[in-house]
């Protein structure tokens, strides 16, 4: 059975047969879901899904996985200046969100106290701090589950 996700798209594994996909299939599937979770949701918050296509295409971007930016670009509507890492997001009012989105996906080891007071000085309440912090999370995460799968192409090439 073969398998359509962003992942194993974004890794040149789309449509591929084979023990590497199928064997993986409940965790492709979870990922999957998990993508729809925090880039989708049903209760966005002040983050439309729109913002949220844009910020994952900037980090996907920062982390130079282009073939995953232009996935989510497609969805960013009129956010889609803010996937250039160069824009720092004060057109739309983001200074706060775009400085601490670049941080925890450029220098999470520095990220500190004060940049979630910088937010919520910002007037970012604590739930929607969460929801920014998801979307990071769950790009580090498909990140490397990319970077992992082209691994395993090469390996199995």
């Amino acid at each position: 059975m073969a398998m359509d996700t962003t992942a194993l798209n974004c890794a040149g594994l789309s449509g591929a047969p084979g023990g590497v996909v199928e064997g993986r299939a409940e965790i492709f599937q979870m990922t999957q879901a998990a993508e729809e979770a925090v880039l989708r949701p049903r209760d966005c918050g002040p983050w439309s899904h729109e913002l949220r296509a844009a910020l994952a295409a900037r980090i996907a971007v920062q982390n130079n996985e282009r073939a995953l930016a232009g996935q989510y670009l497609a969805g960013a509507g009129a956010y889609a200046p803010l996937a250039e890492p160069s824009h720092g997001g004060a057109a739309e009012g983001l200074e706060a969100v775009v400085a601490f989105m670049d941080k925890v996906a450029t220098d999470t080891r520095n990220v500190a106290a004060a940049d979630i007071s910088n937010l919520q000085a910002a007037g970012i309440a604590d739930a929607d701090i969460v929801r920014l912090c998801e979307l990071n999370a769950f790009l580090a995460y498909q990140i490397r589950v990319i970077s992992g799968l082209r691994l395993m192409k090469r390996a199995y090439a």
